[in-house]
């Protein structure tokens, strides 16, 4: 994989995904950390089921610890590992009040030192929040990054750096959410859609689907 093809598929995915951004529903950066510590092990869809009736509730730390680990507990019950997320949560909130004024910290070492957010969560939050040109690996960048070959590793970190390293600088900011989308919804895991792909030309998956 060159400079240049990585160029153009990033142009590709550009100009198919315009508008490319978090599926999360959130109104603030704090709403954003809370539905993206929900998510771990969880659908978008089933965090933002929970979170459309905690949040006119409670959205903020204060509203949060107030509320109690048990009736917060009751509203995310639906999303796996909730009592281990709830803890956190509360947590979490009791930090960002304690040390941080209540106000959600831009720096990625006071992130991650935050219960319940590790580095993926934290490059999540400083992309999609604050505009830093982070990239997230889950487990779509993961395996798109390494099926197209455009930055192979054996595990997250790995693709993380080399993605850094190698993602054109006009595409940085977008580029988590151009390849997280496209990983959804186009390169899925069991089969992909190379057919319908308008990266396929440009793909290097030993094993493409195209017939």
């Amino acid at each position: 994989m060159n400079k240049n093809k990585r160029q153009a598929i990033f142009d590709k995915l550009a100009e198919a995904i315009p508008d490319p951004k978090t599926e999360l529903n959130y109104s603030s950066p704090f709403e954003l950390l809370i539905a993206v510590v929900l998510s771990a092990q969880a659908t978008d869809k089933g965090v933002n089921k929970a979170t459309a009736k905690l949040f006119p509730v409670a959205n903020t730390p204060e509203t949060l610890v107030a509320l109690g680990l048990l009736s917060l507990k009751t509203y995310i019950n639906s999303i796996g590992l909730y009592n281990t997320k709830a803890e956190h949560i509360i947590k979490l909130c009791e930090q960002v009040i304690g040390m941080h004024a209540g106000q959600v910290p831009e720096t990625r070492i006071e992130l991650e030192a935050l219960p319940g957010v590790g580095r993926k969560t934290a490059n999540v939050i400083l992309n999609t929040a604050f505009g830093q040109p982070t990239i997230a690996v889950d487990t779509h960048i993961f395996r798109v990054a390494n099926r197209t070959k455009i930055a192979t590793g054996k595990n997250v970190t790995v693709v993380e750096q080399n993605l850094d390293k190698t993602v054109p600088k006009a595409h940085k900011q977008n580029a988590h959410h151009l390849l997280i989308l496209h990983g959804r919804y186009t390169c899925i895991a069991r089969k992909p859609r190379c057919q319908s792909c308008v990266i396929e030309d440009l793909c290097e998956f030993d094993g493409k689907l195209i017939e």
